[in-house]
């Protein structure tokens, strides 16, 4: 199928969105072939010169390459929606292809989350984030710190930038990648927020399809400021982050199983699986299936938010090895160490 113009303007828009850092024909032409755009290196640079001419990219250095405007930015978010309709279903599924994490073995890469912050604010962040893992509100109990010039996905060199500390949660969708590699299929139906009742997960108050959404959703509930994770933690009543999923019911001893193992690596997202063929949470499931909610990996981020804390959130930021994330009970020694 041959793209008119404006479908390949909006994939280069996407793609230096995806990035989130300078990056160069040579650095886009992947991208862009996996997403339909099968161009030269050339034929991408003269597309980047239109773009520049436009407002919407502008060149860092040659070496570097090239960074969204605001405007472009702008562009992006006014695009086609139907063009960008499945956007993150489609992440979801490449993050799962890539990701490498043996249960076995207990190693390998996992999907991340990144909250970019002012490097200032690490030690008020820990203090925030540490009793909402603590709650078993995360997604598991693990937790990195990276500082500026440190890489958080090796695969696209995306590093943190200057005067920027990374807080890298586990994303929810390794749970997904993790069960495929056992041979169990799942579905992400939904992404929304989950009522809690005297520290007890009671309801789905908001629901966001994942095939009919261009972000992720607690990406959007937290820029919303319709989360309560701060007033979850500290008296057991608020809203959090959770998403909703189903598989084949046959799997069903090997998914509670699996449950087990994950809890003892720190992966232990998993809040609920229901019964075969019935209601969890009041949201149906079809034939045959079994329904699943897993909390959200961005809900120490969301408790930034509430806190005041300027940040800049990123959900399926990429891969990193698993080796990696301490439990979260032990940043306070990596904080005063220092690097």
């Amino acid at each position: 199928m041959k793209l008119t113009p404006n479908e390949i303007k909006q994939r280069i828009l996407k793609v230096l969105h995806r990035l989130g850092r300078p990056a160069g024909a040579s650095q886009m032409a992947e991208l862009l072939r996996g997403w339909g755009v099968d161009l030269s290196e050339r034929s991408i640079r003269l597309h980047l010169l239109r773009l520049d001419r436009e407002g919407l990219t502008q060149l860092q250095s040659r070496r570097a390459g090239r960074i969204l405007t605001a405007k472009g930015k702008a562009e992006l978010e006014q695009g086609d929606v139907m063009e960008r309709m499945g956007f993150i279903a489609g992440q979801i599924d490449e993050l799962n292809y890539r990701m490498g994490f043996s249960l076995r073995a207990g190693m390998g890469t996992l999907v991340v989350n990144t909250t970019l912050l002012a490097a200032r604010d690490e030690v008020a962040a820990l203090d925030i984030v540490r009793p909402v893992f603590a709650a078993r509100l995360g997604m598991g109990s693990r937790l990195l710190m990276l500082r500026a010039g440190a890489t958080y996905d090796a695969a696209r060199a995306a590093i943190v930038p200057r005067g920027k500390i990374a807080m890298v949660t586990i994303c929810s969708v390794t749970l997904n990648g993790i069960l495929l590699k056992e041979g169990i299929p799942v579905t992400s139906r939904y992404g929304g927020l989950l009522e809690f009742r005297n520290r007890l997960p009671a309801r789905f108050v908001e629901l966001l399809e994942y095939g009919g959404t261009t972000q992720d959703p607690l990406e959007l509930f937290i820029r919303a400021k319709m989360t309560s994770v701060r007033a979850c933690e500290r008296m057991g009543n608020g809203r959090v982050g959770a998403s909703f999923r189903e598989f084949p019911s046959v799997a069903l001893p090997a998914v509670l199983k699996i449950r087990d193992q994950l809890r003892l690596l720190g992966l232990d997202g998993i809040l609920a699986v229901g019964v075969p063929n019935q209601p969890l949470f009041g949201i149906p499931v079809g034939e045959g299936r079994t329904g699943l909610v897993v909390l959200g990996g961005l809900n120490p981020a969301a408790a930034l938010e509430e806190a005041g804390v300027a940040s800049e959130n990123r959900s399926l930021a990429g891969l990193l090895e698993y080796r990696q994330f301490p439990e979260f009970r032990h940043l306070n020694m990596w904080t005063r160490r220092g690097e």
